[in-house]
């Protein structure tokens, strides 16, 4: 039973391992990993070695810090041919970005967070960049609040009551906001995750109703106008009825 309980914990803290580099960092030494984990150096050492001898991490020689290794794509790339939402979605998608000129999301919730499993990016010279796999918080951001608004209430207040909660932030407030995305039907963000970038998401539901995903339109503050705002809720509304339909048949 010890044994089993020990195998458990090896292989979450080698999960955690490989989740370290799902923010921009592409690069981190073994002491920088062992900080973000919580374990000892000797720990993260062992565990990096047991990846890197499956091809889930690989080391730069160069510089003697880690990234992740050839296997994490070989499995990214069987999730996107088995996916069939994010397969689905991209016409659809690409068609909203030449309407509306900006980068288009999808972002799907997973526990606690919320990670974007496909992109179309804006043709203009100044565009937002959206990194596929990206993990982020769920209480910033327009599709943050819309994965949450359509959520059961016991994921909101898992949600509210995770350690990662900012202070600054009102729980009574943040439950007026999503009641107010409910009745809108979408959401709006101006710069609540990062300076310069503004986006808007709707739901797209599943067979049974529920919400399965958002999506959203996002580009740079300075061209997301009072008038480019109401014009992009009506078209990614739209969008997102028509792939909601697609994902009722």
């Amino acid at each position: 039973m010890d044994q089993e309980k020990g195998t458990v914990r090896a292989v979450e803290r080698a999960l955690d391992i490989l989740l370290c580099f799902s923010g921009t960092e592409m690069e981190l030494g073994l002491s920088e990993i062992a900080k973000k984990v919580g374990l000892h150096k000797s720990t993260v050492h062992r565990l990096l070695a047991s990846l890197e001898s499956k091809g889930f991490i690989r080391r730069n020689p160069q510089t003697d810090k880690y990234r992740l290794g050839w296997s994490v794509l070989e499995l990214v790339s069987n999730v996107y041919q088995s996916d069939d939402l994010a397969s689905i979605v991209v016409p659809q998608m690409t068609q909203l970005r030449d309407e509306v000129g900006e980068t288009i999301s999808l972002y799907i919730r997973v526990g606690k967070e919320r990670i974007r499993t496909q992109a179309v990016e804006s043709n203009q010279p100044v565009r937002r960049v959206a990194n596929i796999g990206q993990r982020l918080p769920l209480y910033v951001g327009a599709s943050g609040k819309v994965l949450l608004a359509w959520s059961d209430p016991d994921v909101v207040e898992a949600v509210m009551n995770d350690p990662a909660w900012p202070e600054e932030l009102s729980k009574r407030g943040f439950l007026e906001i999503l009641a107010k995305t409910r009745d809108n039907g979408f959401a709006i963000s101006i710069e609540e995750r990062e300076p310069g970038a503004a986006a808007v998401a709707v739901p797209i539901f599943g067979r049974d109703k529920q919400i399965v995903a958002a999506l959203s339109i996002s580009g740079p503050v300075d061209r997301f106008t009072q008038d480019a705002v109401q014009r992009f809720i009506p078209a990614a509304r739209q969008t997102a009825q028509i792939i909601s339909k697609m994902l009722a048949r």
